[in-house]
């Protein structure tokens, strides 16, 4: 609407104190009738775009004197005309920062039965922790009804070891794992060896996890199936380089124990020593940096499963080459002179060596109940090995698992001396050795285990503590 033109008021005479026409007490700009700056025809309490009684840049519906946020049903930051629930991000009725309840002016403190922090639609004497939905102490950007994201718990560091051959060979090996576990109690210990002995490492006490890694004979594996961040300790315990070193060393650890080797000068390891026994060289190698190791500490714990033959004689003819294997017409002529003793004789073999178990087995005239072909379960092969009277056997792991039981043993050697592999110095072990050396790998049994005889080895079981005589 536009205003009309107001007429110029008439010039006031000096000292007369009012102007022509008005009424006594109005000032100059008063209007009988008529509100300052009202339009006329206009009530006095009426203007353009205002409600009635409403002072200029008052909110509507705010009462004057208080502020926007403190009046009841108001939304702050809601344009004119607009109601709560028009307005985008806002909760119609909930006035941020202000808590349910709580009069204009007070906080939540301040306002008796009210708790600070209480959820708004919280029945009376429940928490917020008993509301559905509701999480207590939840982030403001929390969607009700999810759990906040967990921090995942650190990994413990992990120490790879590396002794992929067999079950001597892992048994051997004990004393040196068994340092390490005690050297580093808070790793994650990881032994890269024949999926097949996974039974055997857990027996030891020591291992954490198998992965799996072999390969033919007693080669270096070509690669292992390594996941996550490097090893922070990597241990060579399968042999003196440089093909086994390099397969740890491409994967980056941290810390790498092993023997030197002139071809990889960047490894400060001890020297390698040939002739030296299997468990002290291990141990060696780990005083050598700082860590204590007992190559006597070969023991395992009694097994859990029940002997399939307690107290009998167990014969292990087979062993991981035909040069370490003693003919299988001498062992029956031992079982054979066994059995006449009234002591029970059982025949135990690989999963390869069913035909040599067999063989032995007829020649012995042994019933089917004493044949145990075609390779026990671990659990069961070492609690035969450990309830057994006595075990005869090749250079080979049935020996080492009988040392590992405290078991009594006669073990025949032939191309490797007892002194590299043969058991502790102990009366319950006797260890066959005529020499000299000669090819551990060879086709044929080896001229010097040919030199033993059936009555050697009878006559080496007799000379074992508590043995049972004729």
């Amino acid at each position: 609407m536009t205003r009309p033109t107001r007429r110029p008021a008439r010039a006031v005479p000096e000292g007369t104190g009012k102007a022509a026409g008005m009424e006594p007490g109005m000032t100059p700009d008063a209007t009988p009738g008529m509100a300052p700056d009202a339009t006329p025809g206009m009530a006095p309490d009426v203007t353009p775009g205002m409600a009635p009684d409403v002072t200029p840049d008052a909110t509507p519906g705010v009462p004057p004197g208080m502020a926007p946020d403190m009046a009841p049903g108001v939304t702050p930051g809601a344009p004119p005309g607009m109601t709560p629930d028009m307005v985008p991000g806002v909760t119609p009725g909930v006035t941020p920062g202000v808590t349910q309840g709580a009069p204009p002016g007070m906080t939540p403190d301040m306002v008796p039965g009210v708790t600070p922090g209480v959820t708004p639609d919280a029945p009376p004497g429940m928490t917020p922790d008993m509301v559905p939905g509701v999480t207590p102490d939840a982030p403001p950007d929390a969607t009700p009804g999810v759990p906040p994201a967990t921090t995942p718990e650190p990994t413990s560091p992990r120490l790879l070891v590396l002794r992929a051959l067999g079950l001597g060979d892992l048994l051997a090996a004990v004393p040196a794992l068994r340092a390490l576990r005690r050297a580093h109690p808070g790793h994650e210990i990881v032994l890269a060896a024949p999926a097949e002995l996974e039974p055997v490492a857990a027996a030891t006490g020591t291992v954490d996890r198998l992965l799996p890694a072999s390969a033919p004979g007693r080669a270096v594996p070509p690669s292992l199936d390594w996941s996550g961040p490097p090893p922070d300790i990597a241990v060579d315990l399968h042999g003196n380089g440089p093909p086994s070193h390099r397969l740890l060393t491409d994967l980056r650890p941290l810390k790498l124990l092993a023997f030197a080797h002139p071809d990889m000068p960047e490894i400060a390891g001890p020297p390698w020593y040939a002739e030296e026994h299997e468990r002290e060289r291990w141990c060696r190698l780990l005083r050598a940096y700082g860590i204590e190791a007992d190559p006597g500490d070969v023991r395992l714990p009694r097994p859990r499963t029940a002997s399939p033959a307690p107290g009998a004689v167990v014969l292990h003819p087979g062993a991981g080459s035909p040069a370490r294997c003693w003919p299988v017409e001498r062992y029956a002529a031992v079982a054979t002179a066994l059995r006449a003793r009234g002591l029970r004789v059982v025949v135990t073999g690989g999963a390869d060596e069913g035909d040599l178990v067999a063989r032995l087995a007829k020649r012995a005239g042994l019933p089917d109940t004493d044949v145990f072909g075609g390779g026990l379960p671990f659990g069961r092969l070492a609690a035969l090995v450990a309830d057994a009277h006595c075990v005869i056997s090749g250079d080979t792991g049935v020996a080492h698992l009988a040392v590992a039981h405290a078991t009594r043993s006669v073990t025949l050697f032939g191309p490797v001396a007892p002194s590299r592999w043969g058991p502790p110095d102990s009366p319950r072990h006797r260890a066959l050795w005529y020499g000299p050396e000669g090819d551990p790998h060879g086709r044929h049994p080896d001229p010097a285990l040919l030199r033993i005889t059936p009555q050697d080895v009878l006559r080496a079981v007799d000379e074992l503590p508590g043995i049972r005589h004729p």
